[in-house]
C-alpha cells in the first residue's frame, strides 16, 4: 500500500519509517478510527514537527500553546464538560468568530454544535497534544476552584478548621485554603507548593512524584494564604525572615485524620510554603505491594529476618526509601523485639515502635540519638539517613554487635552506595564485614487502567532502549491516555528496585578497593537486576510506559 497524505509527509520529513506507518494504518482500520486519530492517541509521535505537518496537511494554522495565559482564555463560552469530553480549548473571541485549539483535526465535525451553543463561528488551529493536555488540566482545575467565595460555612464545619476571631473578615481565604487542602487529598497529592512571585501567585500539587500547576489565585491573596497556613501550623505569623517548620492535622467528613507537615522559606517576593500531606493510607505498609520481583523480595525478606547486619536503601529524594524501610519494620514489629528509630522528621507513626525526632538545635543529632539508643537494649534500629562519618561508624559497629540496622543514603545506584560510604571515611574492613544488603530504588508512575492505550514503536528503537530480542516476542507497549480517573494518564506509583546482596565475592572487591563499576559488573554477572532492567520489566507487564521509565532511569 502506497503512503499518501500525512503519512507520506512524515516519511519525507524523516519522522517515521514507512513500515511503522503501514502498521499504524492497519491498526487504525482495525479500530475503525481515522489514521490521524490513531496516530495521536496510540503513538509516541508527539513532537512539534509532527503537529506542524498535521496542520499543513489539513490547511490549518499551527499554534504554540506555551505562549497562552490560562487566565485570559474565554472558557466561559463553552461548558466545562464539553471542553473535557472533546479536548478543545477556546483561545479568543473576536467579533462573531471564536478561535479554538485542538490536536486532532477530525474534530472539526464539532463545528455546527459549537456554533449552535455559542452563536459564534468556530475557527481552528492545530496545537501539540501534550501542551493541549497540560493546559486543559490547568483550565478545568482552575474552573473547579474559582467559586471558592460561594462556599457556605456549613460545608466546612466538620473539617476541624477553626475560624479564629481575627480571621472572620477573611473567611473567604479560610474557605479557600480549606478547599485547596481537601482538593489535594482527593487528588492523592503528596505535597502542596504555595509560591509567591512579583505579579502572580501559584499553587502546585505534587501527584505521583510530578509537580503540576493547580490554580493561580490573585497575587494580593499571597499574605492572607500564608497567614492562614501559619496559623494552622501554629507558626509565628510576624516572623517572615527565617524558615519555620510546623504541623497540623484535620479530620475530614469521612472521619479520616490527615496530618500535614508545613515548611516555610523566605523568598524574594514573600514566603514560599510547602505542605506535606501524610495520610493514614501510609500506615497500610505491605512488603508484598512495594514492587519487588520474586527474587528481590526473597533477598529482602531473608536479610531483614537476620539478627544482625546493615541494610541500606538508596535513591534520590522522593524515591520511596522511607516506605520501603517502614514496610520492613511493620513486618518485624512484634512484642518480642525492641525497635527504635531516629528520624528527621518522623513521617509515619507506627504503634509499638520507639520513634525519636532529632533536634539539632537542642544537640540531638543522629549520632547522639544513636549512642543513646545503644544503651536502651535495642534489637532493631532504623536511622533515617546516614549523612556523616560519625553516624556511619556507629551504625556499622551496631550492626557488628548483634543489632539489625536499617538506614538510607543518597546515591544513584546500589554499587555507588559502597563508594559513597568509603568516601565518607568508613574503613573497608568495617563495611565489608557489616553490610548485608543494598537496595537502590525509584518510583515510577503507574498507567491508568481506564485509559492506557497501546503504542507502536520501531523494533530498532526498542532494542536501543534495552529490550532484548526475546523481550520483543509478543511485546505490547502502552502509553498514557487521559481521563477523569487519573492525571495525564497515570494513577498511583510502583517501585522499581536494584537489590545488591553483599556476598563473599563483593566483600572481597570492597576490601581490594574495587570501583563501583567493577562491583556493579560482578553483581550483574551474579544475577542482579539493574534499575533499568527492572523498569523494562514493568513496561513488559503493561504497568507503566517507556517514557516514564526513561524519565527516572537511564
Amino acid at each position: 500500500m502506497q503512503l499518501t497524505g500525512l503519512a507520506k509527509r512524515l516519511v519525507t520529513a524523516g519522522l517515521a519509517t514507512a513500515e511503522y506507518l503501514h502498521d499504524v494504518q492497519k491498526q487504525a482500520v482495525v479500530q475503525k478510527i481515522p489514521f490521524i486519530t490513531y496516530l495521536i492517541q496510540h503513538t509516541p509521535l508527539h513532537t512539534a514537527q509532527v503537529f506542524l505537518l498535521i496542520a499543513q496537511e489539513f490547511s490549518l494554522p499551527f499554534f504554540d500553546l506555551s505562549t497562552v495565559q490560562p487566565d485570559h482564555l474565554p472558557v466561559q463560552l463553552i461548558s466545562k464538560q464539553f471542553i473535557r469530553n472533546n479536548r478543545i480549548i477556546p483561545l479568543m473571541q473576536k467579533g462573531q468568530h471564536l478561535l479554538l485549539a485542538l490536536a486532532d483535526p477530525t474534530k472539526q465535525a464539532l463545528f455546527d454544535e459549537i456554533k449552535f451553543h455559542t452563536g459564534l463561528i468556530p475557527l481552528w488551529v492545530i496545537v501539540e497534544e501534550n501542551k493541549l493536555n497540560k493546559l486543559l488540566t490547568i483550565i478545568l482545575n482552575t474552573q473547579e476552584l474559582s467559586d471558592f467565595e460561594n462556599i457556605l460555612p456549613s460545608e466546612i464545619s466538620s473539617a476541624n478548621l477553626p475560624l479564629l476571631n481575627d480571621e472572620i473578615d477573611d473567611a473567604p481565604v479560610v474557605r479557600y485554603v480549606h478547599k485547596i487542602l481537601m482538593e489535594a487529598i482527593n487528588k492523592g497529592a503528596s505535597d502542596i507548593h504555595f509560591e509567591p512571585y512579583e505579579k502572580n501567585y501559584r499553587i502546585r500539587f505534587r501527584i505521583d512524584g510530578v509537580l503540576s500547576e493547580r490554580v493561580t489565585p490573585p497575587a494580593n491573596f499571597s499574605q492572607k494564604i500564608t497567614a492562614r497556613i501559619k496559623i494552622l501550623a501554629q507558626l509565628d505569623i510576624a516572623e517572615r525572615r527565617i524558615p519555620q517548620d510546623g504541623r497540623f492535622k484535620i479530620t475530614t467528613d469521612s472521619k479520616q485524620t490527615i496530618d500535614f507537615r508545613v515548611s516555610t522559606c523566605p523568598t524574594l517576593y514573600g514566603e514560599k510554603i510547602v505542605v506535606r500531606i501524610l495520610t493514614s493510607a501510609f500506615s497500610l505498609l505491605d512488603i508484598n505491594l512495594l514492587g519487588f520481583d520474586k527474587i528481590q523480595q526473597q533477598l529482602f525478606a531473608t536479610q531483614i529476618h537476620k539478627p544482625q547486619g546493615m541494610i541500606l536503601v538508596t535513591g534520590p529524594t522522593g524515591s520511596g526509601k522511607t516506605i520501603s524501610l517502614y514496610s520492613a519494620l511493620t513486618l518485624l514489629n512484634h512484642e518480642q523485639v525492641n525497635i527504635v528509630t531516629i528520624e528527621d522528621p518522623i513521617e509515619i507513626n507506627l504503634p509499638g515502635i520507639n520513634q525519636v525526632n532529632i533536634n539539632p538545635k537542642a544537640g540531638l543529632d543522629f549520632a547522639t540519638a544513636l549512642r543513646s539508643f545503644l544503651r536502651q537494649d535495642p534489637d532493631i534500629i532504623m536511622v533515617g539517613e546516614i549523612r556523616d562519618l560519625e553516624t556511619a561508624e556507629i551504625s556499622l559497629k551496631a550492626a557488628q554487635t548483634g543489632h539489625l540496622v536499617l538506614s538510607t543514603v543518597h546515591t544513584n545506584s546500589a554499587a555507588e552506595t559502597l563508594t559513597r560510604l568509603l568516601n565518607m571515611g568508613v574503613k573497608r574492613y568495617s563495611l565489608a564485614s557489616s553490610l548485608s544488603l543494598v537496595i537502590a530504588q525509584r518510583l515510577a508512575r503507574k498507567l491508568c487502567d481506564y485509559c492506557k492505550r497501546e503504542q507502536q514503536l520501531p523494533l530498532a528503537t526498542l532494542v536501543q532502549e534495552g529490550f532484548t530480542q526475546t523481550d520483543l516476542v509478543d511485546l505490547k507497549l502502552y502509553g498514557p491516555g487521559g481521563c477523569d480517573e487519573c492525571v495525564d494518564g497515570y494513577k498511583n506509583r510502583l517501585g522499581i528496585f536494584e537489590v545488591l546482596p553483599i556476598s563473599e565475592t563483593i566483600s572481597q572487591l570492597i576490601l581490594q578497593g574495587a570501583s563501583a563499576f567493577a562491583i556493579n559488573q560482578q553483581a550483574k554477572n551474579a544475577g542482579m537486576t539493574t534499575l533499568r532492567e527492572a523498569g523494562l520489566a514493568k513496561i513488559k507487564a503493561g504497568l507503566t510506559s517507556l517514557a516514564e521509565i526513561n524519565r527516572i532511569t537511564w
